[in-house]
């Protein structure tokens, strides 16, 4: 028996979804489609126990908690306020801000609301993604600050971010995405990003930058282009690179206002999620509960460590 599907509209989740019994139902059918069986003895009764979100064995008594491996692990807050978040994170194309969340479900501090959603954001990035494939196209982007004085496209300031972009080449458009703040962009760096984001045997399109240069000798089809990165036809160099990158930055600027630095790569894990799923948006509610992976729950003061002045 397969997991169960999601909901294909918002009438659909509003009767799927009435309360939090229905919402555990889900994820224990999401859980053990088979019915359930004790990961330690293998039986296959148990009872639920109330407001706690356990099953208990009936044979051996092993309690199992339903939210173990998802970003609701622990939370004393209504699983059915959990699915809302999801779903509207999920369905949300621009993407949505701490606030909106806050104000759209009626939720009382804002602090919950901030950590529910970087939760979220945490559980966008699947342990066991398949790296990109077949033919991709390679290249860096500054994201911040504005340098009036700056010359060359990998010249930066303190005010700027470094951020890689590797894009999936389909046919005239774009596949799958990839972006990570980089450190510099020396060959130490970009050549173990790439072999760590693209499947060996990859065609991989670059710009002549010196910092690609053992790409080849990676196990890569490397085929670099050579042009000045201010030549006027230099958006044409590696268009969807160019483009992803640009959408990049439209959208933090036009829905998050900008980002910090010590948050970026969050907000460029939402940014890759939203890209990769834009075709089946309603598909990326199960993956942001943690329906398909099991993930490392984020505690509070793991995020709060960060920072938070990206919120």
């Amino acid at each position: 028996m397969a997991r169960p599907d999601f909901p294909r509209s918002i009438v659909d989740f509003q009767d799927r979804f009435p309360d939090d019994d229905a919402c555990l139902e889900y994820l224990a059918a999401s859980r053990w489609p088979e019915g359930f069986r004790c990961p330690d003895c293998g039986g296959e009764r148990a009872w639920v126990l109330d407001r706690r979100h356990l099953w208990e064995c009936a044979e051996c008594h092993l309690q199992t908690s339903v939210t173990a491996g998802t970003v609701m692990h622990g939370t004393r807050t209504s699983l059915r306020l959990w699915f809302w978040a999801a779903y509207l994170v999920a369905t949300h194309t621009p993407g949505i801000s701490a606030v909106q969340l806050q104000r759209q479900l009626g939720i009382s501090r804002y602090e919950t609301a901030w950590l529910i959603l970087q939760k979220l954001r945490r559980a966008m990035v699947a342990p066991e993604r398949r790296p990109l494939r077949g033919e991709v196209e390679v290249d860096e982007t500054l994201v911040g600050g504005y340098h009036e004085g700056r010359r060359g496209g990998r010249q930066r300031d303190g005010t700027k971010t470094l951020v890689g972009v590797i894009v999936e080449v389909r046919g005239e458009g774009s596949g799958r995405l990839r972006l990570k703040v980089l450190a510099d962009a020396g060959q130490r760096t970009l050549t173990p990003w790439v072999k760590a984001s693209v499947e060996p045997g990859a065609i991989v399109h670059t710009d002549a930058w010196k910092g690609y240069g053992k790409l080849g000798g990676a196990g890569f089809d490397h085929r670099p282009r050579p042009q000045r990165r201010d030549h006027p036809d230099a958006q044409k160099l590696l268009p969807r690179a160019h483009r992803a990158a640009s959408n990049l930055k439209t959208w933090l600027q036009g829905t998050h206002r900008g980002v910090s630095p010590e948050h970026l790569q969050v907000y460029l894990d939402e940014f890759v999620f939203r890209h990769n799923r834009r075709g089946t948006p309603m598909a990326a509610f199960q993956a942001l509960l943690g329906l398909g992976a099991q993930h490392e729950p984020a505690t509070y003061r793991q995020i709060v460590r960060q920072g938070r002045s990206a919120a």
